[in-house]
């Protein structure tokens, strides 16, 4: 055991701490300050899972999907972008919604938060929050409200959850996405109940959760063997599709990794 860990277990902590700022001041130096531990939303500020809890949300709870994002967005911490969700909850009651709004706005310091409602939402905005009224089932209203915000780090539709109201969401705004983007489907639950415009056939191919799953495929388009296929705007810019219960993370940027399958199938492409 060394000597300074023998001090320390004599003393205790503290009175370490206390020795060590006399012998800076009868060194002439000047006391080192204390550090505060955080407190309030400060002393959550990294943990989406409890800031969701704090303001409300039921991105956590109802639903676990903050651990998710905490995953995903995590990168995005400290730095300055643009998220934009669609979906600001509270329907039309008055004063209502703007959770998942705080919630973000607390857990990256440095991000612009834009929120889209079929409902005016004005109540929620404050410094680093602005809120649109938009249609997400218009694209001229999702193209409005994107000109309105400019660059799209992250786009959230936790909106209608209705799949026709997705489909149009995505093929509108993904293409709008910055490389390198994030892009979540929230509640894809809907995709499956008749009663929300879903479909109880799992192969019908115009709900919200075909569409996603049909991302998957064309991840890989570079292996298929159809020389005849046009890869389409999705093929070429999405590079990562993640799927959790009732959530979907979608990564953007250039998919082109290449292929070997040439040199795998040479039988078939001697032929050529």
């Amino acid at each position: 055991m060394s000597i300074r860990t023998t001090v320390k277990n004599v003393l205790g902590e503290k009175n370490v701490r206390v020795v060590r700022q006399l012998k800076r001041r009868i060194s002439g130096q000047p006391p080192q300050p204390v550090k505060k531990k955080p407190t309030g939303i400060d002393a959550i500020s990294d943990d989406l899972n409890k800031l969701a809890v704090h303001f409300k949300t039921d991105k956590w709870g109802a639903h676990r999907y903050t651990q998710h994002y905490q995953k995903h967005l995590q990168h995005l911490k400290n730095e300055e972008f643009n998220l934009l969700e669609i979906g600001i909850g509270g329907y039309n009651r008055p004063g209502q919604g703007g959770a998942s709004l705080r919630m973000w706005k607390a857990f990256f310091p440095k991000a612009q938060i834009f929120g889209m409602d079929i409902q005016d939402k004005s109540h929620v905005d404050e410094d680093r929050i602005t809120t649109f009224i938009g249609d997400q089932s218009d694209p001229s209203s999702l193209n409005a409200v994107a000109d309105k915000i400019g660059d799209l780090d992250v786009i959230i539709d936790d909106g209608s959850h209705r799949p026709p109201h997705v489909l149009t969401t995505f093929a509108t705004l993904f293409p709008r996405l910055k490389d390198g983007g994030i892009y979540v489907v929230e509640d894809t639950q809907s995709s499956y109940w008749p009663e929300w415009m879903g479909s109880e056939d799992l192969d019908d191919p115009n709900t919200s959760m075909a569409m996603l799953k049909r991302l998957t495929d064309g991840l890989n388009y570079e292996e298929f063997v159809d020389e005849h296929y046009q890869p389409s705007y999705t093929d070429l810019n999405v590079v990562g599709v993640h799927f959790y219960h009732n959530l979907v993370i979608i990564e953007k940027g250039k998919n082109a990794e290449g292929t070997n399958k040439r040199s795998a199938l040479k039988a078939r492409y001697a032929k050529k």
